[in-house]
């Protein structure tokens, strides 16, 4: 069995060429959208409604293999979960987005100055900006 196959099986899910697919085009286009997915997903396999599509991103996205990220006035995007707690640059030119490691130790890497009550396990910054590419042309 693949890879996915076997993250699959792990975590209770079965291992359907659909969600193969699905995470082999996360895999190979981190940071898409599903509309991006669908078409990756039509090219290889014929394709999903898409309900079918939104019901197996919910279904990995819930299971922990994939993240969700929601960049303002950008549709959701997603990446496979490495739980590493990483960050995000976004271009403002073009909308690419690049990974940018934790910067102190583990996760959360970041510490609020209170939390009452909270058990802070994760946090998420997006940094806004342009690549070096849009910043040439800008």
């Amino acid at each position: 069995m693949d890879d996915f196959a076997v993250q699959l099986k792990r975590r209770g899910l079965r291992n359907t060429a659909q969600r193969r697919a699905v995470l082999g085009a996360v895999r190979d286009h981190p940071h898409t959208t599903a509309a991006e997915i669908a078409a990756a997903v039509e090219a290889g396999t014929g394709g999903l409604s898409r309900q079918g599509l939104y019901n197996v991103l919910d279904d990995l996205v819930g299971i922990g293999l994939l993240r969700t990220l929601e960049p303002a006035g950008s549709p959701a995007r997603f990446e496979l979960d490495r739980h590493d707690n990483h960050h995000h640059l976004v271009c403002r030119g073009c909308d690419r987005i690049e990974d940018v490691p934790c910067a102190v130790g583990s996760a959360p890497c970041l510490h609020p100055s209170s939390a009452p009550g909270f058990t802070i396990d994760e946090a998420e910054v997006t940094w806004w900006g342009l690549c070096a590419e849009c910043a040439a042309r800008a």
